[in-house]
């Protein structure tokens, strides 16, 4: 995160001519793969800043599908991973003695979420940056094997577990829920068609039907992967 708004700001400084729009909209498709099949579909507006408009920042929805074989979720809440919160969380080491982990066969979920969105535009090319802030998630109920750091008879027992329903940017460990954001450039077709790619940082989170160890029953998952895009631009204002 930091380093994303660094070069944001970095880009911000340079001098510039030329005329942007001051609000641009678009659809976007977008296919995440590797270590799981990710499509996405969102809406986006943008409102440009400054003089030249070529910063711009904005908001938008977003659908996410997630689908994969095995994955292995790790304990969820920051009381637990590291004891900190919120960007504090990020340069905190997990505590391991209160890790636990559970084996999910397979994940297949869904979420709905508004997203922000920042952006700096060249005459052809975007960079920029985005992620969901606040939704909801569904998906099926799976079975997986718990694993618990700590003495209990509740270790290598078979768990059932869904998707977090409630979706919030928080920072780090401190979010609730499953969370997309993006890190991309995108190419300029034509005026109407655009092809982005990037990486796409996804935080997944299944519910465990009951308290498990430390009174925990969220499990977290995270998948960095490349991802590519086609967009759409529906309107825009000079």
């Amino acid at each position: 995160m930091k380093k994303v708004l660094l070069l944001l700001l970095m880009l911000c400084s340079i001098t510039t001519f030329g005329q942007y729009a001051k609000t641009q909209e678009a659809i976007d498709l977008s296919i995440a793969f590797g270590q799981s099949f990710a499509p996405s579909l969102s809406y986006q507006k943008l409102y440009g800043l400054g003089k030249n408009k070529r910063f711009k920042i904005g908001w938008g929805l977003r659908a996410n599908g997630l689908f994969s074989g095995e994955k292995t979720y790790r304990t969820a809440p920051a009381r637990l991973t590291s004891g900190q919160y919120s960007i504090f969380a990020l340069f905190s080491d997990d505590i391991v003695s209160n890790i636990d982990t559970l084996q999910l066969s397979k994940s297949e979920l869904g979420s709905l979420n508004v997203k922000i969105a920042l952006q700096y535009s060249f005459k052809r090319f975007d960079v920029g940056f985005n992620i969901d802030a606040i939704g909801v998630s569904f998906g099926g109920k799976q079975t997986g094997k718990f694993l618990s750091s700590a003495s209990s008879t509740l270790n290598n027992s078979t768990q059932t577990a869904s998707p977090s329903v409630f979706n919030l940017l928080l920072i780090s460990d401190s979010d609730l829920g499953s969370l997309n954001s993006e890190l991309y450039a995108s190419y300029h077709l034509d005026s109407k068609w655009s092809l982005r790619t990037g990486l796409s940082f996804q935080f997944l989170e299944y519910k465990t039907d009951r308290l498990l160890t430390f009174e925990n029953d969220r499990f977290r998952h995270k998948i960095l992967q490349p991802f590519l895009a086609i967009s759409y631009q529906i309107g825009h204002k000079k």
